[in-house]
Order: C-alpha cells, then sequence, then structure tokens
C-alpha cells in the first residue's frame, strides 16, 4: 500500500479523468439526484485516495471503483428509506425532446438491483461476467437481472410514456 503522503495530485487527476464521468453517471441512475451522485463520486475518489490500493491492472481498478460507489449508493439508499425525500432534479439535465429522457426516466423507477446491472450492461457495457463479479452474485443471477429488469423497464416504458 502507498503512503499517500507521497502521491503526487497528477493520480488523483487521471483517475477523476478516466472514471469520474463514468462513476457520476451510475450514480445518478442510481440515487436519482444530482448532487448525491457528486457526493458519491468525491467520496469514492476520498476513498481511493485514503486506502491506495494495488491493482492488478485497470480493469481491476475500474471495478473497485464501482464497488465502492455502488456501496456509497445503497448507503444513501439505505438513509433515504428511513428519511423520506424526493428529489427528480437529475431528469432536468437530459433534454425531454431525446429519446434519453423517457428511457432513463423508466430505468430509475426501477427497483435498485435490476437498475444498477441494467446501468452496468447497457450504459457501461460491462459484460455480464464482469458485472456478476462487481456485485458479487454468479453470472445467471446477473442474467436473470437483466432478464427481469428488461420486462419492467418495457412495463413502465409502455405504461408511462406509450
Amino acid at each position: 500500500m502507498k503512503n499517500t503522503s507521497e502521491w503526487p495530485a497528477d493520480d488523483i487527476e487521471i483517475i477523476i479523468q478516466k472514471y469520474g464521468d463514468m462513476l457520476y453517471r451510475l450514480s445518478v441512475i442510481m440515487l436519482k439526484n444530482e448532487s448525491d451522485a457528486e457526493d458519491v463520486v468525491q467520496e469514492t475518489i476520498i476513498k481511493y485516495y485514503q486506502k491506495a490500493p494495488v491493482f492488478l491492472d485497470s480493469e481491476h481498478q475500474k471495478a473497485w471503483l464501482i464497488k465502492v460507489a455502488t456501496n456509497k449508493c445503497r448507503d444513501i439508499l439505505r438513509f433515504q428509506t428511513r428519511h423520506i425525500h424526493i428529489d427528480d432534479s437529475f431528469l432536468e439535465s437530459v433534454p425531454e425532446q431525446t429519446a434519453d429522457y423517457s428511457i432513463i426516466e423508466a430505468l430509475t423507477a426501477l427497483p435498485e438491483k435490476y437498475r444498477l446491472v441494467m446501468a452496468l450492461y447497457y450504459i457501461e457495457e460491462y459484460p455480464i461476467e464482469d458485472i456478476a463479479k462487481i456485485i458479487g452474485r454468479t453470472s445467471s443471477a446477473v442474467k436473470m437481472r437483466l432478464q427481469k429488469g428488461r420486462r419492467l423497464l418495457k412495463e413502465i416504458y409502455e405504461k408511462e410514456y406509450l
């Protein structure tokens, strides 16, 4: 483990440039809130800085960052279930005229366990095996969540937008 006092600021900037947007997109989809998503990205980078983990390769590094960010999202979601607060301001960043708007809005209506695998698979283009490692489930479980997530997404989309 690196001594964090020896880290050049450039290392953190590279991590933010390389993974910041991806972590933000996943967090917005998970949390339905831009400011919470920004907090998750920031807390993920801070944890990366504090832990200074050593990775086998860039995919291992990316998977670690996703795992930390999704765990932080889950912490926020657990807190929100105990303290009800609704904020759909994140949808303001997606123009209503685009086809993506209704799909993203429908995606955010999915339960969290389906939302995460759908976002990792369709938005971040992760293979099923990698998603399974990230969320700590079998490939079969990921396939089932994708299947059910697609079905639920179709139902939501048809009900709300057609």
